[in-house]
């Protein structure tokens, strides 16, 4: 267990970046799930519409280091060109 009055407080930071972290993970992965699970159901035109929420999602976790740049970059390209395949 921390002593120092400073790790203390670092174990808090730590503890409450993590849950942040897991909180802008989980949202990502269950708008991606959303949108494949439209996609699946030939229902494009609602899964373009999630698209912008998506690429925001992943732009705001990217931005607070939470996920890799390129991750995010990966992952948005990625949506795009399975939403642009099965469009009409």
């Amino acid at each position: 267990m921390a002593i120092k009055q400073s790790a203390k407080k670092g174990i808090r930071q730590s503890k409450r970046r993590g849950l942040m972290n897991q909180q802008r993970k989980r949202r990502v992965r269950g708008l991606i799930k959303e949108a494949k699970i439209l996609v699946g159901q030939k229902k494009v035109e609602e899964a373009k519409k999630l698209l912008p929420q998506i690429y925001k999602a992943l732009d705001k976790t990217a931005k607070k280091h939470t996920i890799k740049k390129n991750t995010a970059s990966r992952k948005k390209s990625r949506m795009a060109k399975m939403i642009a395949k099965t469009s009409p």
